[in-house]
């Protein structure tokens, strides 16, 4: 459903419809991280300038963001807008979220 490549070009996320989140090594092709929490399909997905975190996006209408190493959930936002189908953020982690109903989120994305 979703990409989005790291900073330093080593690891691709993916977001798909099973729910999951999958982080893999582009140098090995491996899998290395398999990342579950939310409850609908992951849509959306992006990591943020340091490298350290990933967000999601989900048609669970919420935004979560994890560590990229660990896989731990570090931050939840819910929204009321439907579906959250694309993310971006800032080079100063303002999450910038997009929503099938139309409505747009902007939310700092305090660590």
């Amino acid at each position: 459903m979703a990409v989005a490549v790291t900073p330093d070009g080593h690891h691709a996320v993916s977001g798909s419809s099973d729910t999951t989140m999958r982080v893999w090594d582009l140098r090995s092709g491996q899998q290395t991280l398999q990342v579950d929490g939310h409850t609908d399909w992951v849509r959306a997905v992006a990591v943020t300038h340091d490298g350290q975190h990933v967000l999601s996006g989900s048609s669970d209408q919420t935004i979560r963001a994890w560590d990229l190493t660990t896989g731990k959930q570090v931050a939840r936002f819910t929204g009321d807008g439907g579906f959250i189908l694309s993310l971006a953020v800032t080079t100063d982690d303002v999450i910038v979220a997009g929503t099938a109903s139309g409505a747009v989120y902007f939310l700092d994305f305090v660590r």
